[in-house]
């Protein structure tokens, strides 16, 4: 799962921009919290698949996966969209997110959250 994970978050997100793109959904406010939405859902299922009780144990994983998904960037979106796209807060704010959401999911699941 180590490198699943991170695999799959990418993946995902990159179809879910994919299609926002192809639609359209791209200006505003709205598409960014459509995206930070399913990145939320994504890192917490990938979190919870991980199957781990403390977030101590999920953290490093989830950094893991941050580190491979700015290393995805470089070489799928850096050719297209340029260097620039490391200079955007938004992918920082991805990245980190990717890396602390998932840790999120022991405590969701100590409410009753399943995924």
């Amino acid at each position: 799962m180590l490198f699943g994970g991170g695999l799959i978050i990418y993946a995902l997100m990159f179809l879910v921009w994919n299609g926002m793109i192809t639609y359209g959904f791209i200006g505003g406010l709205l598409p960014q919290i459509v995206l930070v939405f399913m990145l939320l859902v994504i890192a917490l299922i990938a979190g919870s698949r991980l199957r781990l009780e403390k977030w101590r144990d999920i953290l490093p994983y989830s950094v893991s996966w941050a580190v491979m998904i700015a290393a995805l960037d470089a070489v799928f979106i850096v050719p297209m969209a340029g260097w620039e796209l490391y200079a955007d807060i938004n992918a920082w704010l991805g990245y980190a997110l990717v890396a602390v959401i998932p840790a999120f999911a022991p405590a969701l699941r100590g409410l009753g959250v399943r995924f």
